[in-house]
C-alpha cells in the first residue's frame, strides 16, 4: 500500500494517540495536542479562504510561540509553503527575500508591525499582512476545523521553504519536501531514549536549521515542546526547572552564555538527559565544562539547511570504547557518524576519498533521504553545489575509520598562509580553552609576506586580564608555531551574532580587509 509521506500524519497520529497530553506550551498559554491540531486545521482552512493557492508562499517574522509552530503544519495542511524569516535581517534583505519567494501571505509578531508596515510597499506580492498578536485569533475562529484527506497530498511537494542568506545578491531558499520532512523525523528518532517522558525546549529560533529540525518528531511522539520565545539565559534555566525539560539544542555561543549566567548552579537542572551543541563547531573543552554543570549528556550534531537539517552526530557507537573522559569529550565534540538515511563521503577535487587517518582534509558530501529538492527558483546554483547525486556541503572535514567526521572549517574560511592551510575552528578551540575566554572568532587578515595569516578577536570574561603574551604563551603548547594567530585582538563587546547565535565572521574580517584586494576563493 502506498501512503504518501507528510508530517500531516504525525500531527494526525499526536491528535489520535496524545490528545489529552500537554502538546505544546508558549509563555502563559499551554494547548493539548487535540487543542494544538485543531489550531493547525483552522488555520488551513483560513488560508484557503484567503486564497492563497497550492505552493503559495506562507511567510512568517515571529520569535517562538505556538502560532509559529501550528504553520509548520496548518500551512502545508493548505497545501502551501511555509516560510519562517531570520527575523535578524534588515528590511533589504528580507524584502529581497519575500519579493524573490513572491510571497502570498505575512504573518508578523507586534515587535516587528513597524518592520511589516515599512516592508509592505515594497512587497507587491503579499495580499495578506496579519498580526500574530491582534488578527490571529479571530482569523481562527472564523475558520472551520477539518481533517486532512491524507491519500490526495503528494509527497513530493514542497512544504517548507528556508532562506540561507539575504545579504547579497539573490538569496538562496532551500526547498524542502513533505517526503523530505517525514524521513528526517523518522531517521533521527533513532538517537533518542526513552522517549515517552521527553520534554523538548525549542531554545533555538524555528527559522534556523537547528530549530525547525525537531518539531516534526517531537509531534509524532506526542513530546511536550516548550517555545522558547527568545534565547535568554534566565529564561531557559526556569523554564527547564518548571517544564522539567529533557532534551534542547544549543549553538556554542548559547552553551557558553548558560555556563556564564551568574547563579546557574541555583537552579532545578537534574531533568536533563541530552543536550546537542550544533550550528557551529564544538569542542572537548565546551563538552566538559557543559557537562561539569549539566547532569547530562552532551552531544554535537552536524547538517545544513540544504539536508533538513541533520546528518550526523556523535551518539556512542558499540564499537567505540573510550579510554578515559578526555578521548570521550573529544569524540564527543566531533560530528559524529551518520543518522540512518543518508550516506556521507569526504573527497578531494577528483571527488576520491581522503584517507581515513583523521589527517587529510577533503569537503564533505552527502546523499539520501535528508537532501534538499533544490534552491528555489535557481537551477543553476543548484546544479553548482550538486554532483550527480551528491550534495556539496562547502565543509572541510577529517574521518576515520569509524565513519567519525570532524569538520576542521568551512572551505570558505580556512587561511591560506604561505600555501598551507589552516583551520580557523582550530586555532579557535585552542583559545576557547583557555580559562579567561569568554567567546573568540579566528579570522583570515592580510599580510605582505604570507598572503594572510590568522587574526584572533578575543573576549574575555569580566574581570579577567587575560594579555596577549600570555594567550600566545598558552597557545604555543596546542598549536604549531604557523597556526599561532599573527595577530590579536581584544573587544570589549560581545562579538556580532547572527539571529541564531553565530559568530558573523563576516563582519569581523572586514575591519581587516577593509580598503585592500581580497582573495578569490574556490
Amino acid at each position: 500500500m502506498f501512503v504518501p509521506l507528510t508530517p500531516l500524519r504525525f500531527l494526525h497520529r499526536a491528535m489520535d494517540l496524545f490528545g489529552t497530553r500537554t502538546g505544546v506550551v508558549s509563555g502563559s498559554r499551554s494547548f493539548t495536542y487535540a487543542e494544538f491540531g485543531d489550531r493547525a486545521q483552522r488555520l488551513a482552512s483560513a488560508l484557503e479562504s484567503l486564497g492563497v493557492p497550492p505552493g503559495g508562499r506562507v511567510a512568517y517574522i515571529s520569535f517562538n510561540n505556538n502560532a509559529l509552530l501550528e504553520g509548520y503544519y496548518g500551512v502545508i495542511q493548505a497545501r502551501a509553503i511555509v516560510m519562517p524569516l531570520n527575523v535578524r535581517l534588515s528590511q533589504l534583505e528580507m524584502t529581497n527575500i519575500l519579493n524573490h519567494a513572491e510571497a502570498d501571505v505575512v504573518f508578523f509578531e507586534n515587535d516587528f508591525a513597524p518592520l511589516a508596515a515599512a516592508l509592505k510597499p515594497g512587497c507587491p506580492s503579499v495580499r495578506h499582512w496579519i498580526s500574530i498578536d491582534d488578527g490571529y485569533e479571530d482569523l481562527l475562529a472564523g475558520a472551520a476545523s477539518h481533517r486532512a484527506d491524507i491519500l490526495s497530498y503528494d509527497e513530493l511537494a514542497i512544504a517548507e521553504l528556508f532562506y540561507t542568506s539575504g545579504s547579497t545578491g539573490t538569496p538562496k531558499g532551500v526547498m524542502l519536501s513533505h517526503r523530505t520532512l517525514y524521513l528526517h523525523a523518522l531517521d533521527i528518532v533513532t538517537g533518542f531514549r526513552d522517549l515517552d517522558s521527553m520534554v523538548d525546549l525549542h531554545t533555538i529560533p524555528l527559522f534556523h536549521a537547528n530549530g525547525w529540525g525537531r518539531p516534526q518528531m517531537s509531534t509524532m511522539l506526542g513530546v511536550k515542546q516548550v517555545m522558547v520565545r527568545r534565547f535568554e539565559p534566565a529564561l531557559v534555566l526556569s523554564l527547564i526547572a518548571e517544564h522539567k525539560a529533557t532534551h534542547m539544542c544549543l549553538v556554542p555561543t548559547m552553551a557558553n552564555a548558560l555556563l556564564n549566567h551568574p547563579g546557574v548552579e541555583k537552579y532545578e537542572l537534574s531533568s536533563l538527559r541530552q543536550i546537542t551543541i550544533g550550528g557551529a563547531a564544538s569542542s572537548p573543552e565546551l563538552v566538559q565544562r557543559l557537562e561539569a554543570v549539566f547532569p547530562c549528556q552532551v552531544l554535537s550534531g552536524y547538517g545544513l539547511t540544504e539536508t533538513a537539517p541533520v546528518i550526523t552526530t556523535s551518539r556512542e557507537k558499540r564499537e567505540l570504547v573510550y579510554a578515559s573522559d578526555q578521548e570521550r569529550y573529544r569524540r564527543q565534540a566531533m560530528a559524529g557518524w551518520t543518522v540512518p538515511g543518508v550516506e556521507i563521503r569526504v573527497v578531494n577535487s577528483n571527488l576520491e576519498d581522503v584517507p581515513r587517518d583523521m589527517a587529510s582534509v577533503g569537503e564533505v558530501i552527502v546523499r539520501g533521504d535528508h537532501v534538499m529538492d533544490g534552491y528555489y527558483n535557481e537551477p543553476a546554483q543548484t546544479a553548482s553545489v550538486m554532483s550527480g547525486a551528491w550534495f556539496h556541503t562547502g565543509d572541510m572535514a577529517v574521518w576515520d575509520g569509524e565513519g567519525f567526521i570532524h569538520i576542521v572549517d568551512r572551505k570558505k574560511e580556512i587561511i591560506i598562509s604561505g600555501g598551507e592551510n589552516i583551520s580557523s575552528i582550530e586555532i579557535e578551540k585552542a583559545i576557547f580553552a583557555h580559562p579567561s575566554v569568554l567567546e573568540c572568532a579566528v579570522v583570515a587578515a592580510p599580510d605582505e609576506k604570507w598572503g594572510e595569516v590568522p587574526a584572533a578577536i578575543v573576549v574575555r570574561k569580566p574581570g579577567a586580564a587575560l594579555e596577549e603574551t600570555e594567550l600566545l604563551a598558552f597557545l604555543a603548547d596546542r598549536l604549531g608555531r604557523f597556526k599561532l594567530p599573527r595577530l590579536v585582538r581584544f573587544s570589549e563587546e560581545a562579538l556580532p551574532k547572527t539571529g541564531t547565535g553565530k559568530i558573523r565572521k563576516n563582519i569581523l574580517r572586514e575591519a581587516f580587509w577593509s580598503g585592500k584586494a581580497k582573495r578569490v576563493q574556490g
